[in-house]
């Protein structure tokens, strides 16, 4: 009796983890082991931030910062309810943005004593409106007085939460075509109240989220939305000028911002929901709820106007009554699946840095990823850095279980990417069952029965040999499942043309972004090794590198240091800190003053497989590299001309010393590894393959 596909996930996944722990016990050593399961047994903490509300003490007069030059003019309309205009103005004081702002506040004939009140208020611009207009009347006078580059409106029942502004305006310079952007609104309890707006053909609207939980994986993400609402929301104060400000044939209110949004696009701009960016919205306060009376009854009214206006719009739109789902939500893109053991971490390892890159070229195709970590687990940082870029990345506890998630999403993928061998044995099965239209990818990383069969045959091991003979079996049994195999250089593909005929094998190698040449030969010294050390060759490297290559160097020129730079340093490489001009630094967050700083970069592997990053981004920031020839291998470099090549210690160590003192050697390698990194490494040298396999 066949096993059911789910319950054969869970047997392998089992049945991996124990393969995987005896393997690491054997490389790392117990303590190492432990470590690393413990790493991965830890819980994912519970719960979202909390929210900055500020106490309802009695009005006293204070300021806002201010600034006379500001990139961003806060436009807030007041008709009354003074206590919640107090109430957003005090946490725009408590918590400032970084950027400079000035803030506007439109009184708007209001009926109490707010325009008394905010006179008395310092920091802050005051245009007090005669006669009662409502809020597009308000606004628009607003906007007429902003200095900004940016226009930001903001309710005045509104309370921004700490790096709101920020968060906007950042999505503007990372995001060339931005057009539009608002916040995330949330109830004053906590729950979500919309996460960007949907609009259906009929001109009706929908809150996305509405009454979830604000950190929800489907809610953390920039997105493209068909409105923002305008409680919150930022544009570019000339784009808004040249649309002719918020249409008044949506006076007093309602439908204003959809119908902006709109406009945005049919500008050819576009409209995004920044998660980043939160704000509590007391929804109601100014308007009211009641549909049928007072302001709120112009939304009904409008609802018509705005769907005469965009007719022809509102046909792209979801039907009325659909549900809006993520899958719907990207209708218009190819939808792809990317799964990997644990969320990329790019300043870490040139893998994690291969696949964020590889996601950033899909998004720049049109497409949009999905990630999902096969341990299920997200990663702080490094999930938000992912999400900053449009990624939609799942985890637990809403994808805990990797078969029920994907009985739920993968009808909506076009392809499906699994990075790994023994990642890929678990997934290709219900990839195969709940995906089954879509084109799945097995992504190899490097090959790693290649790479264990090499570090076996240098310490001699046969026990070793043998487990690397079982993952040869493994890796290409996935390779004849899956539709296409990626890895990482030509080496790799020729020989899988002999062990693997007839199966695809494409090229997707390292992928760099151009990056600045940094200073000059006479600006600086000494040694730098980039690598985790999670990675066992990158152990072997150092070690053998500090101890017999670097006396060598030493002992002609005993001014250089070494610079050994990686996270999860083992007690072996610790012990090396201060041998021989040894420095042992750990991982650093930021590698740019070591690849300004440093002359030479060294790669000193005696076994591996694939294409090293660290060779790459050494050679992409103009840092000359001296590597063995393993360590280069599949890159189309030319020893000599633009990398310098020894695999004996003693050879090894007069390259180092050569490249360290001739200026003319070193300005010619810097100069060609450059350009070896742009014609082979960069994304444009990667698309056409990425065209072909994601998107065709």
């Amino acid at each position: 009796m066949p096993v059911p596909v789910e319950a054969r996930f869970w047997i392998l996944r089992a049945l991996g983890l124990w393969r995987r722990g005896w393997a690491s016990l054997r490389t790392r050593g117990l303590g190492a082991t432990w470590r690393r399961l413990a790493l991965q047994l830890r819980r994912t903490p519970a719960g979202g931030s909390a929210l900055f509300l500020p106490p309802a003490t009695p009005f006293a007069p204070f300021a806002v910062p201010s600034a006379d030059a500001p990139r961003a003019s806060l436009v807030i309309p007041v008709h009354g309810a003074f206590a919640h205009t107090l109430a957003c103005l005090r946490a725009i004081a408590a918590h400032p943005p970084l950027a400079p702002f000035e803030v506007v506040v439109v009184d708007d004939a209001s009926p109490d004593d707010s325009l008394e009140k905010l006179r008395a208020i310092g920091g802050i611009r005051v245009h007090a409106r005669p006669v009662n207009g409502g809020f597009i009347a308000a606004c628009n006078d607003g906007a007429a007085q902003a200095r900004g580059e940016f226009l930001v409106f903001l309710n005045n029942d509104t309370v921004p939460q700490e790096g709101w502004l920020d968060a906007l305006l950042a999505t503007f310079d990372a995001v060339e075509d931005a057009g539009l952007v608002g916040a995330k609104l949330v109830y004053p309890d906590g729950r979500l109240q919309e996460a960007g707006g949907v609009v259906f053909a009929d001109g009706s609207g929908w809150n996305y989220g509405r009454f979830d939980h604000p950190d929800g994986c489907r809610y953390g993400y920039l997105r493209d939305a068909d409105y923002l609402s305008g409680a919150a929301i930022a544009m570019p104060r000339a784009l808004f000028q040249r649309l002719g400000g918020f249409d008044a044939r949506y006076a007093p209110a309602y439908y204003e911002d959809t119908d902006l949004a709109f406009a945005v696009r049919a500008a050819g701009l576009r409209t995004l929901y920044q998660p980043a960016a939160t704000v509590v919205h007391d929804e109601g306060t100014t308007a009211g709820t009641n549909l049928t009376t007072g302001p709120k009854a112009a939304q009904v009214r409008n609802r018509q106007v705005f769907a005469d206006k965009w007719r022809d719009a509102l046909r792209r739109q979801l039907p009325p009554g659909t549900e809006p789902t993520p899958a719907a939500l990207h209708r218009g893109q190819r939808q792809i699946l990317l799964i990997d053991a644990l969320t990329p971490q790019p300043d870490r390892d040139s893998g994690s840095l291969r696949l964020v890159e590889l996601m950033r070229l899909l998004i720049e195709e049109g497409a949009h990823p999905v990630f999902l970590p096969a341990g299920g687990k997200p990663d702080g940082d490094y999930t938000r850095a992912l999400q900053a870029l449009g990624v939609e990345c799942w985890h637990a506890p809403e994808a805990a279980r990797l078969p029920a998630w994907l009985r739920e999403h993968g009808p909506r993928f076009h392809a499906a990417m699994v990075s790994r061998h023994y990642i890929a044995r678990e997934c290709m099965p219900l990839l195969r069952r709940y995906a089954p239209q879509a084109r799945l990818l097995f992504d190899t990383v490097d090959l790693h029965y290649l790479r264990e069969r090499r570090a076996a045959e240098l310490a001699g091991d046969a026990a070793a040999r043998r487990a690397a003979d079982r993952t040869r079996a493994l890796e290409l049994a996935l390779i004849r499942e899956a539709d296409a195999t990626l890895v990482v250089s030509e080496v790799e593909r020729a020989l899988l043309a002999r062990e693997a005929p007839g199966a695809r094998v494409e090229i997707l190698s390292n992928l760099h972004r151009p990056a600045p040449a940094g200073p000059g030969f006479a600006a600086r010294r000494d040694l730098l090794f980039v690598g985790g050390f999670r990675h066992p060759p990158n152990v072997d490297a150092v070690q053998w590198f500090v101890e017999a290559v670097l006396p060598q160097v030493r002992a002609v020129r005993p001014d250089i240091a070494f610079h050994c730079i990686g996270g999860d340093v083992p007690e072996a490489i610790a012990r090396l800190d201060g041998v021989a001009g040894t420095r042992i630094h750990g991982h650093v967050p930021d590698l740019q003053p070591w690849l300004d700083g440093c002359r030479v970069s060294v790669a000193p592997l005696r076994f591996g497989a694939g294409v090293k990053g660290k060779v790459n981004q050494a050679m992409a920031h103009g840092l000359p590299v001296v590597a063995t020839g393993c360590a280069v291998e599949g890159m189309h470099l030319r020893e000599g001309s633009d990398v310098l090549v020894a695999d004996a210690a003693e050879a090894f160590a007069a390259a180092v010393l050569r490249l360290h003192d001739d200026e003319a050697l070193w300005t010619q390698l810097a100069a060609h590894g450059r350009a070896n990194v742009a014609r082979h490494f960069s994304a444009d040298a990667a698309r056409p393959v990425v065209r072909s396999l994601f998107l065709d």
